[in-house]
This record gives C-alpha cells, sequence and structure tokens, in this order.
C-alpha cells in the first residue's frame, strides 16, 4: 500500500510530502502518547494520532516513520508542518476518529 492509498482511504488532506505519496508503506499504529510509540511500537511506518506538537514529528523520525496522520481533523501549526518537511515526513489530516481509521487501513491490509 502506498502513502497516495492511505490519503484516499481516509479521506485525507496532504499537509506536506506531496511527493511522497508513492512511497509503500507495510505497517501503521495508532496513539496519542509518544511515550508508548518509543517504548512499543517497532517498525511502523505510520502514525496516527490526535496529538498536535513538534514532538510527534520527532519521535517519528527517531522510529524512522514517514507518515503522520493527524485524525479527528486536527490541524498542526506551521511549525510542525516546517519539521516535517525538514525531516521528510507526509503529514495529513483526515475527519476520522483513530478507531475507525485505524480499522480502515487494517481492514485493507495495513497491519500494527
Amino acid at each position: 500500500m502506498t502513502i497516495g492509498d492511505i490519503k484516499n482511504l481516509l479521506n485525507a488532506t496532504v499537509l506536506s510530502g506531496h511527493d511522497l505519496l508513492d512511497t509503500e508503506v507495510h505497517n501503521a499504529c495508532g496513539s496519542d502518547m509518544m511515550s508508548d510509540v518509543l517504548a512499543f511500537v517497532k517498525d511502523q511506518s505510520v502514525l496516527l494520532t490526535g496529538l498536535v506538537n513538534p514532538q510527534v514529528v520527532r519521535t517519528a523520525e527517531m522510529m524512522d516513520m514517514v507518515c503522520i496522520i493527524f485524525v479527528r481533523g486536527k490541524e498542526p501549526g506551521e511549525d510542525i508542518i516546517k519539521l516535517a518537511e525538514e525531516r521528510g515526513i507526509v503529514l495529513m489530516k483526515t475527519p476520522l476518529r483513530m478507531f475507525p481509521a485505524c480499522g480502515i487501513l487494517y481492514e485493507a491490509g495495513l497491519r500494527g
């Protein structure tokens, strides 16, 4: 599955990384606690979260994630978008809540 496929599945809006939508991804996780992401997440390439702060981008970078999806229509500030662009991480937002967004991706074949 590509990041572009995820965009379509979740009716998401791309905020940064438009040129990276062809990137292949194979797994994802959903969490609002970055400490849990750091402690428990291994080899995930997509992070779904409702937390909107620069720490999300820094955590994703440390975990080699390529895409962050903000759920519930959360809108990151320009500082977060710029940080993601500098780090080569795709940012998207979806109006969906975390549970249905994760379910849609799981049903489409993305695993955690």
